[in-house]
């Protein structure tokens, strides 16, 4: 608990200053917002010529797109500034983080959480909201706690590859936009029907990489609808699993990372 306090206010003191200039601040959040909407309504601009994505309608569609972006954006807001590692490591600054008798990944994300985006994490529960009232879904337990957990668990899952992409910085410091391919690529890929992909993609991305996990068959058991493709229907319900393997994953490449860490030598 007392870790939890100093973590707490790490991140309140981060809060305080960015909401110095609240006109700044202001601006920020509406920025961040605007960028959410440019990219889920680049989702339904290809909607409009086709008139359906994939053999999914326009309700389906947008299921599965608010879902991958509430889930990106909690990502976002929470792990995001991970990848400010890659300057820790190249000033030696991640040292500092090293001193301390705290987590070195708490501190990284509490030192640089981002408030200003904050207004895309509520732009994307109120759409996924509108998502779950328009859907066909015939309601049940089962598919009400799929709903409230749905989102938590992709954002685990995109946490996850914030913090996997970010700790290639203690091997490669310049490894940004690898890691942007398979954070911001993995959102642009989960916003859309599986369906509309190649073979070999869709297996590469859908399941060996785990985006599927994310929006697409999670839709599919809130729609109630099997896979056309044909992929089991109890993989439907194994998005935490997937969400928890990668959380794994990402810690044990972490602890390596830090193991692996020299400073700057200077």
């Amino acid at each position: 608990m007392g870790k939890a306090r100093v973590y707490a206010h790490l991140v309140r003191a981060q809060v305080r200053s960015q909401t110095q200039y609240r006109a700044s601040f202001a601006l920020d959040v509406v920025g961040s917002m605007a960028v959410f909407a440019i990219d889920i309504g680049t989702v339904f601009v290809l909607f409009s010529v086709s008139g359906s994505l994939g053999g999914f309608g326009g309700t389906e569609v947008l299921l599965i797109a608010a879902l991958a972006g509430v889930s990106f954006a909690l990502a976002d807001l929470v792990v995001g500034n991970a990848d400010r590692l890659r300057e820790y490591v190249r000033t030696g600054l991640f040292d500092s983080l090293l001193l301390r008798p705290l987590s070195s990944l708490a501190q990284l994300l509490a030192v640089n959480f981002a408030l200003r985006r904050i207004g895309r994490v509520v732009q994307g529960f109120l759409l996924y909201l509108v998502a779950l009232f328009v859907a066909d879904i015939g309601w049940d337990p089962a598919r009400l706690l799929l709903a409230a957990t749905a989102p938590l668990v992709g954002a685990v899952f995109f946490g996850s590859l914030f913090v996997m992409g970010a700790t290639v910085a203690f091997w490669w410091v310049e490894s940004g936009e690898i890691a942007n391919g398979f954070t911001y690529g993995g959102r642009d890929f989960a916003c859309y029907p599986s369906t509309m992909y190649g073979e070999w993609f869709r297996k590469l991305f859908a399941l060996a990489f785990g985006f599927g996990f994310i929006s697409y068959l999670p839709a599919l058991a809130l729609l109630g609808r099997s896979d056309p493709l044909g992929v089991p229907d109890w993989l439907r319900w194994c998005s935490p699993a997937a969400a928890a393997i990668a959380a794994g994953l990402a810690a044990l490449f972490w602890r390596t990372g830090v193991r692996h860490y020299r400073s700057t030598g200077s």
